[in-house]
């Protein structure tokens, strides 16, 4: 049996994860601006006041579904590397992956990736060094390949990015709902980004 602080515990981040999935409902229908506190607390069935039990602004709130996000993003690419592999799968496996995410999690990626220049320089700066750690994983792989000469790329740093925009921008056009599922998006991309880089014999 729970004792008092357990069950105060319990339902502290029960009332954390429902105005966190307010949130992300909010700002991905009516955007950050438009958004206001009371949109949040009415969604999450509570009151305006106990949203600043847990976020003393909004934008606190911005900022936890972003870092939450790009960890989730970052910890899915870092899984789905394996060095030990040849840098074609490596490739492979990683685009794969960070696509199945961001269809899979549209709106938190429409969120992360659009509303970033709402959050304070501090914020943005976190979430940046996530980004950027992302980015690295990326170009690690590239790195790899070129080495071996399994892949043709003169600039790895603009391919990095060329290549991580596939996932990325998805968000702004992928509908749960639509013809098209997670996997279905994830294998496509995974194969345009291998026909991007891989080297061939003349």
């Amino acid at each position: 049996m729970l004792s008092t602080d357990e069950r105060d515990d319990v339902m502290t981040a029960t009332a954390r994860e429902r105005l966190l999935e307010a949130a992300v409902e909010a700002f991905a229908e009516k955007g950050f601006t438009a958004t206001t506190t009371r949109d949040i607390a009415a969604r999450a069935g509570m009151s305006p006041a106990a949203v600043y039990v847990h976020h003393d602004t909004k934008e606190s709130l911005l900022f936890t579904v972003s870092i939450d996000g790009h960890r989730s993003a970052l910890q899915v690419v870092e899984s789905a590397d394996d060095p030990a592999a040849a840098p074609p799968e490596r490739l492979r496996r990683f685009v794969h992956d960070f696509s199945a995410w961001h269809a899979s999690h549209s709106r938190v990626g429409r969120i992360v990736q659009y509303e970033f220049d709402a959050l304070t320089p501090e914020h943005r700066s976190e979430v940046a060094a996530l980004r950027r750690a992302i980015e690295r994983v990326m170009q690690r792989v590239l790195e790899a390949g070129v080495a071996s000469g399994d892949f043709a790329v003169d600039d790895v740093v603009g391919t990095t990015r060329a290549i991580l925009s596939l996932s990325i921008d998805l968000v702004r056009w992928f509908s749960p709902t639509g013809p098209q599922t997670p996997q279905d998006v994830a294998e496509l991309h995974a194969r345009l980004a291998l026909r991007m880089v891989l080297a061939h014999d003349d």
